[in-house]
């Protein structure tokens, strides 16, 4: 019997090649081949007359075909037909190429559907290369995400059979799919593969949308329920004053406060799992700080882990200073150590001699023990994911946990991406926190910045130049970072000590140069935004971005937030000779605000619907159809129906419920694979 869960190599047409295919597409069971979405459709309803298919886009046309198929054979085994078509309104010239088979069938005088780009001149309009169907078709067809082993086609064939091969149980219980108007699965899956109509298609998009959201809240509210239910590391007292009488400035307020909500956890029994989110540079550190003093006054370790080795170094020292003159020892541990470095410390942690570490990954490998681990802080959180953040916390009887990050989420949408968290916001910096002076101007003012930029190099400051792509690319008239560097090395900063750093460099030639630029050995570091998380350099003041029309705005506070760190004025120059109102517009924004929370949700709005927080970047499984951001508001609407059904069946045991929890498991293994 043929079910949801059964191994794809089983489908008719399918064999243990093909299963080869799309199991590495992630299409393990049949189930997955029908969650498997079209990424596009070709609408073969929408037929638009010749005369209103407008240039550039693409559109359906019914005409017949009232030339001779012409033949030209060139170079390279290349063989191009050309014909002309008619409708009612105007003639339209079709071109093939090496397409032969279809060339021979398409008969003069007939009528046929043509489906492409619309390209040519206002004498006679063209379309190169389309889709065409006869005449009478009429349907909406699924365009699939295609690879070199498997076209569009081929998975359409198989996701046809699997639809005739068996009947999926709804997960959805029945008063919530009539309390929301919402179809039944088996008319979502039939309807978002094979839509007869426009209305069909959007019912099953609502459906598919709706329920994908709520099994991911449902998934994080069970993980944070759970994890209350645990009984935590007990931290007695937070030591919180004699901490701070350690410290060579006082704390902020919100730094205050968040250490407290965090202490409240803490004491209460149960594991804290809180998420710090606060700008670079409002003193995230320091409240970890005092929680590992907290955690080693009370004979518990703690251990953080950032996502590089230079980070990891950073966090190290500062957290040396920050404990200086108590009797508790710090470690690091990353990649790059000896054998022998690595062993000691692994010593030092299984022994208990070693109150915090701070590492890379190199922290969650199978042989690093704990005698008493009870406090995990995992830095950057969105370079992380849940499952990387939990078998760190394995190595502990349920210790409390602690996430930080500087990438700001606009605050409708840190519940559900932080979901299985507690949220605090750092709002406020520390005294002495310089501002950064923000320009936004076109590139002939090149020449005046590089001399602005050798001012501050010859008084013995450091800068950045932040370029858009790596290698050359042919569409884009933009100079990448490795041609730029060239050009700066060569001509205007020849006599200047300048680094190049882009994500394409070994992980060991990417901590070189940070680490270079860091010690001050490199004076202008030209680089992609490799360097938007991880390097803390104070001695940099000055940061120039080149085509900033090409970055998210808080991807550009990101990277804007690398200089100001230490006690000399910073300024950065966006340069861009884009001229449209959009541009201006989020330029203006960077320009003008310096919160990061007012500027993603200025960016969210701007942008809408796209991968706000870049690929990958948050630790939750990839979203088949919904965008966590175009569709806040089935978000909001799927939270709700998750409280109340939680409310009503708190561990999902009704028999009702059992396919929900079936997808709930589901959702776990893929949260701990990432």
């Amino acid at each position: 019997m043929i079910t949801a869960a059964t191994d794809i190599q089983y489908l008719k047409g399918v064999g243990e090649k093909r299963a080869v295919v799309l199991k590495n597409r992630g299409i393990d069971t049949i189930g997955a081949l029908l969650r498997f979405y079209p990424r596009a459709y070709l609408d073969w309803t929408d037929i638009k007359p010749i005369e209103r298919a407008f240039f550039g886009e693409s559109a359906c046309v019914k005409a017949k075909i009232i030339s001779e198929i012409s033949e030209n054979k060139k170079r390279q085994g290349m063989t191009i037909y050309k014909f002309i078509v008619e409708d009612n309104s105007a003639q339209m010239e079709i071109t093939l190429f090496n397409q032969k088979f279809l060339a021979q069938k398409l008969r003069m005088g007939r009528e046929y559907l043509f489906y492409g780009k619309i390209t040519g001149s206002f004498i006679i309009k063209q379309m190169s290369s389309p889709e065409i169907m006869e005449a009478d078709f009429c349907g909406i067809e699924p365009i699939y995400p295609a690879s070199k082993q498997m076209s569009s086609k081929a998975i359409e064939k198989l996701v046809k059979t699997a639809l005739s091969s068996l009947e999926m149980p709804e997960i959805l219980p029945k008063e919530i799919i009539e309390r929301n108007s919402l179809c039944s699965i088996n008319f979502a899956l039939e309807n978002i593969h094979f839509p007869k109509t426009k209305e069909g298609l959007e019912k099953a998009k609502k459906r598919l949308v709706f329920e994908e959201l709520f099994i991911l809240q449902m998934g994080l509210s069970l993980l944070k329920k759970r994890s209350r239910g645990k009984a935590g590391c007990r931290i007695d007292q937070s030591y919180f004053e004699e901490f701070q009488k350690t410290l060579p400035f006082e704390m902020t307020s919100a730094q205050k406060r968040v250490s407290e909500e965090c202490f409240a956890d803490m004491k209460s029994g149960r594991p804290m799992n809180r998420l710090i989110q606060g700008d670079v540079g409002s003193g995230k550190t320091a409240v970890a700080a005092a929680l590992i003093f907290a955690a080693a006054k009370n004979n518990f370790q703690s251990a953080l882990m950032a996502p590089t080795e230079i980070l990891a170094e950073q966090h190290f020292e500062t957290l040396k200073k920050l404990l200086d003159g108590t009797d508790f020892r710090c470690a690091l541990l990353t990649g790059s150590l000896t054998k022998k470095q690595k062993n000691g410390v692994k010593e030092g942690l299984k022994s208990g001699e070693i109150n915090v570490v701070i590492g890379t990954h190199a922290l969650i490998v199978d042989d690093v023990e704990f005698e008493n681990l009870g406090l995990v802080i995992t830095d950057e959180q969105h370079r992380f994911g849940v499952g990387q953040r939990n078998r760190l916390s394995s190595k502990g009887e349920n210790p409390h946990t602690l996430v930080m990050s500087a990438t700001p989420i606009p605050r409708t949408l840190g519940l559900i991406i932080y979901g299985d968290l507690d949220i605090s916001i750092i709002d406020e910096y520390p005294k002495g926190r310089q501002k950064i002076d923000t320009y936004s101007v076109d590139s002939s003012y090149r020449g005046r910045i590089y001399k602005y930029i050798k001012k501050f190099l010859d008084e013995g400051r450091q800068g950045y130049i932040v370029c858009p792509l790596v290698e050359e690319n042919e569409t884009v008239d933009i100079t990448p970072a490795t041609e730029y560097y060239k050009q700066l090395t060569e001509g205007e900063f020849k006599n200047y000590s300048v680094g190049l750093l882009h994500g394409k460099m070994k992980p060991a030639e990417k901590e070189k140069v940070m680490s270079a630029f860091a010690k001050g050995d490199i004076q202008l570091l030209v680089a992609t935004t490799v360097i938007e998380v991880g390097i803390d350099v104070p001695n940099a003041v000055i940061m120039v971005i080149e085509n900033a029309e090409r970055f998210g705005l808080s991807q550009l506070h990101q990277l804007r937030g690398r200089i100001g760190r230490g006690e000399y004025k910073s300024d950065c120059i966006l340069i861009s000779d884009v001229k449209g109102e959009e541009t201006r517009n989020r330029l203006s924004v960077i320009k003008n605000t310096a919160d990061g929370f007012k500027i993603a949700d200025a960016d969210l709005e701007m942008r809408g619907p796209g991968d706000f927080l870049g690929k990958r970047q948050h630790g939750l499984p990839d979203m088949r159809i919904a965008d966590i951001f175009a569709d806040r508001a089935v978000l909001r609407l799927a939270g709700k129906e998750v409280e109340a059904l939680l409310l009503k069946d708190p561990s999902l045991k009704l028999e009702e419920n059992k396919w929900l929890r079936q997808e709930i498991i589901a959702l776990y293994k893929k949260l701990n694979n990432n």
